[in-house]
């Protein structure tokens, strides 16, 4: 993959694209939380340690790129960088703002006229929040996803992410496709949790024998396929390949 830094507002942005032909959507990928925590003390380093978004991306022939965090990807000694941003603060205002605008300079220099956000686990909270202030969003899909993250900080026993946005209270548009995967078998995320969080609309779709992990790269071209037939029904949506 090629990757390059694009500045969004307060923070820079890893980007990493395979080589493929451009078109007029664009699939966006979004990661996990990473390792926000060692014990009970912040990582120096959130970047995810083993990386199944970068799987699924490289399963997706379709113009698409995984959009980095602040301060991952090597960048966690940049300025603005602090614990908070990849613990309680993982969620807040100034992550999201700074991916939609690391986001926008991408979608404007490539004359991009719709996106599909692909989010996994926590990446899934923050494909929900982007999604509603990217203009050009046609698609929302999530993978194990804590759509609503007070009621999974309190399934867990965990404190609330009291710096975090939750998706939970974002409004979408109705003519954005959003569909959420969930493993029957999965301890992290809980399908209960997401069918409860999803919106109203939403289409969830529970997969036994799957857990957070396991095995979401072996079904993921038949979601892709799906997405891509959903879409182009719904009229106007170009094809994945442009």
């Amino acid at each position: 993959m090629r990757a390059e830094i694009v500045q969004g507002t307060d923070f820079r942005h890893v980007v990493l694209r395979p080589a493929r032909p451009a078109g007029p959507r664009l699939n966006v990928y979004l990661d996990h939380d990473g390792t926000p925590w060692l014990g009970e003390t912040p990582a120096a380093d959130p970047t995810p340690r083993d990386t199944l978004t970068l799987r699924l991306l490289a399963l997706d022939t379709a113009p698409a790129l995984y959009l980095g965090r602040p301060c991952y990807l090597g960048l966690q000694a940049d300025p603005g960088c602090g614990p908070e941003l990849w613990t309680s603060a993982r969620y807040s205002e100034r992550v999201v703002a700074s991916m939609a605008a690391a986001l926008g300079r991408v979608v404007t220099r490539g004359g991009i006229s719709q996106v599909a956000f692909f989010g996994y686990s926590g990446g899934g909270a923050l494909a929900m929040l982007l999604a509603a202030r990217t203009p050009q969003t046609v698609a929302v899909v999530t993978v194990a996803a804590n759509l609503d993250v007070d009621a999974w900080a309190d399934h867990h026993g965990w404190p609330r992410l009291t710096g975090s946005r939750n998706p939970a209270r974002i409004v979408h548009p109705d003519a954005i496709l959003r569909w959420h995967y969930a493993g029957a078998r999965d301890t992290a995320v809980p399908a209960e949790l997401i069918r409860r969080a999803a919106p109203a609309g939403d289409r969830v779709v529970v997969i036994a024998g799957y857990d957070h992990v396991c095995c979401w790269a072996e079904l993921w071209p038949s979601v892709l396929e799906e997405v891509d037939r959903q879409l182009r029904h719904r009229g106007g949506a170009p094809p994945a390949g442009g």
